[in-house]
Formats: structure tokens, C-alpha cells, sequence
């Protein structure tokens, strides 16, 4: 079920609204006065992005804001301790996902009762249709299971990953006027617009030196540090014997870091996975930003998408500055982020690529 909702054709279907939703948000921050914390915006627009694109929900902003900020106390609190306290962040998860599930129940409801004006199969559309193929009605607590684990899934390493993004664009002007000229000369940008009906999945798949930027972002910050499998059959590696039924972990930063198929592993170089060189066309398992095997993570067309699109907006429509002196710290945990979530200052473009400069004319923020 989980492989047709994204499906090529499901990801055609989601494309225009993922850049209704990209353009929203990246015109609300440049129409910010102050400096935006990307991080926790990103962390909302990937929330957005699932409500809206993935589940077809209408629900309205501010019950949307409301939401998200439940969302968030759910999220920080699933690594607790399982200890059932007043006060304790177990309790406050258990709780938040109380109310979430109410959030989610009633916009469930909402959306089973109002079927008209849709324009295409969103993946709770899916999931409900598959049910029934297999003459099974899902009940509702398995839709609710069904579309917080849809949430989960689209939210947190995708945030960290067009957090990156941005990051790293801002650190490598080169590779953003790089985005610019192929985008250019694609067809697709045309006196600082996006031309009317270019952005569609083919066209974006064609964009080799944007899939060579994103695979560059996924390497270097991967958002999550690895995953877990468990041992079907016993078997020896390096001298060891790791027996049947043991669990195992796979890093993937390590894999990256470590991989002799890599040139200068810490350098941000895009231009390793292009033509001439695809370092990572060389062995199997050195790049593995979503996993590997048979049990590679299922959304990650969908997420390599979003971030394509989000990339392109960037490239088109905005101009950014760091609003700091010095580029912030990374941390890993629970993914990676930058500590102060990347403090940056959006301004808007019009038709021309002049400057629409938003609450004051100062320049904020370091030229970079």
C-alpha cells in the first residue's frame, strides 16, 4: 500500500500542491521583517506539506498552527524513559498524542464526508481504497495509526534536510548560480520567473546537476545517524560471529565518512556524483542516505522531490543572508540541525530579480 502511495504517478499527482505550499511559506518569510530560525520553520512547512499534500486535510491555519505545536510535544517526547509520572515527558507524549489523535480524528471524519472538488488520490485516499480492495474497512484507529505514522515519516529528516540545504547554499554561492544557469538553460527560468507548466516530474528528473546537489546535501548531512535490522540468519564478519535473532546497527554517517569511494569526504562538491566522476556509482552500500536492501526507506523519492522543489524555489524566487556573523554548530541528535536552527533573512524578488526589501531597506544579516 505504502509503495503505491509513492508511486510515480502518486508523486506526479502531489508535485503542484508541494510547490503550492513551498511558495506560501517562502513568501511568508520574505515578507518577515526579522530573521527567519529555518529549522523550525522547516519543521512547520514539512508538517504543512503532510497535512495539506499527503492527507488532503482542509484544515484551516490557525487550528493547523495549533496542531503542530501538539505535533511537536508528541515528537520530543517519544524517546522518554517509560516511566508514568505527572510531569515526567512520557506522560507529556502520551498526552500530546491524546489530543493529536482527537486533531486527527475529527479532520478524518471531515474529509470522508466531503469528497467533492478533489482533483487527484491523496495517499489516505489510498490507503482507505486499499482496505476496501482487500475487503477490509480500515477502522479508525487504524486511518489514525495510518496517518500519524504518514506525519512522522515526512516530518523531522526532511526538515533537517532542507535545513541543510539552505545551509550549504548559503556557504556555496557557486553552486547556486551553478542551480540558476541549468535551471536556465532547462527552460525553466526565465527572467527570474518559473515558466508556466515547466515544472512537472519528468523535467525536474532531468535536472542532473540538481540531483547531483541533493544526493551532495544527503551525504555530507545525513539526518539520521543509521538504522537497525535483525540478524535472520547467523553469520561471521570481520572474525565475528553474529548470531540469529541479535539486532544490528548500521551507521550510516560512518558508512559516508569512511567509504574509499569518496574524495575529501568533509568538502561539500556536488560534482562528485556528476557524470565524470559518480563516486557514488562505485561499489554497493557506501551511499546510503536512506538505507539499504530490500528495506530501503519507501519515501524517499517523495522526500528527494520535495527537496528539489524547495531547492528550485530558492533558486528562482528568493535571495537569502545569514543573519549571523559565523555559520552555527552542528549537532546530531535527535537529527541533525544546526544549534540556533539557522537564523536567516529572506527578501522576495518581483518579475525582474530586484530586491523587494520587507519591514527595512538595511541589508541584515552577513554578506556570505
Amino acid at each position: 500500500v505504502f509503495s503505491k502511495i509513492f508511486s510515480h504517478e502518486a508523486l506526479e499527482s502531489y508535485l503542484p500542491k508541494i510547490q503550492l505550499v513551498i511558495k506560501d511559506t517562502l513568501r511568508a518569510w520574505s515578507s518577515d521583517p526579522e530573521p527567519v530560525n529555518v529549522y523550525h520553520e522547516a519543521q512547520k512547512l514539512t508538517f504543512r506539506m503532510a497535512i495539506r499534500v499527503l492527507l488532503g486535510f482542509r484544515i484551516p491555519d490557525e487550528e493547523l498552527g495549533r496542531l503542530f505545536e501538539v505535533y511537536q510535544q508528541f515528537v520530543e517526547n517519544v524517546f522518554s524513559l517509560p516511566v508514568d509520572l505527572p510531569f515526567s515527558g512520557y506522560r507529556r507524549g502520551i498526552r500530546a498524542r491524546e489530543t493529536l489523535q482527537k486533531g486527527l480524528e475529527k479532520a478524518i471524519q471531515e474529509k470522508l464526508q466531503n469528497t467533492q472538488g478533489k482533483d487527484y488520490a491523496d495517499a489516505l485516499d489510498m490507503l482507505i481504497e486499499s482496505g476496501k480492495e482487500h475487503g477490509k474497512e480500515l477502522t479508525m484507529q487504524e486511518l489514525k495509526d495510518g496517518t500519524l505514522e504518514l506525519i512522522f515519516a515526512a516530518y523531522a529528516t526532511t526538515a533537517s534536510a532542507s535545513t541543510s540545504l539552505i545551509m550549504q547554499l548559503l556557504k556555496h554561492p557557486r553552486v547556486l548560480e551553478k542551480l540558476r544557469e541549468e535551471l536556465r538553460s532547462k527552460g525553466i527560468l526565465h527572467n527570474g520567473c518559473i515558466c508556466e507548466g515547466s515544472l512537472r516530474l519528468d523535467n525536474i528528473s532531468g535536472l542532473q546537476y540538481l540531483d547531483c546537489v541533493i544526493k551532495e546535501v544527503l551525504r555530507l548531512f545525513t539526518p539520521i545517524s543509521g538504522g537497525y535490522r535483525t540478524v535472520l540468519q547467523t553469520f561471521e564478519l570481520d572474525g565475528f560471529q553474529i548470531p540469529k535473532g541479535w539486532s544490528v546497527m548500521y551507521s550510516i554517517r560512518d558508512t559516508h565518512d569512511t567509504a574509499p569511494v569518496f574524495k575529501d569526504v568533509d568538502v561539500f562538491d556536488p560534482d562528485r556524483f556528476g557524470q565524470g566522476r559518480s563516486e557514488d556509482k562505485d561499489g554497493r552500500f557506501h551511499y546510503l542516505p536512506f538505507g539499504g536492501g530490500v528495506r530501503t526507506c519507501l519515501g524517499k523519492h517523495l522526500a528527494k522531490l520535495f527537496l528539489k522543489a524547495l531547492a528550485i524555489e530558492l533558486a528562482s524566487t528568493s535571495r537569502f543572508e545569514l543573519a549571523t556573523r559565523t555559520f552555527p554548530r552542528i549537532t546530531l541528535v535527535p537529527v541533525v540541525h544546526p544549534v540556533d536552527g539557522l537564523k536567516v533573512k529572506f527578501f522576495g524578488l518581483d518579475s525582474n530579480q530586484n530586491e523587494i526589501l520587507t519591514g527595512t531597506d538595511a541589508m541584515l544579516g552577513a554578506t556570505v
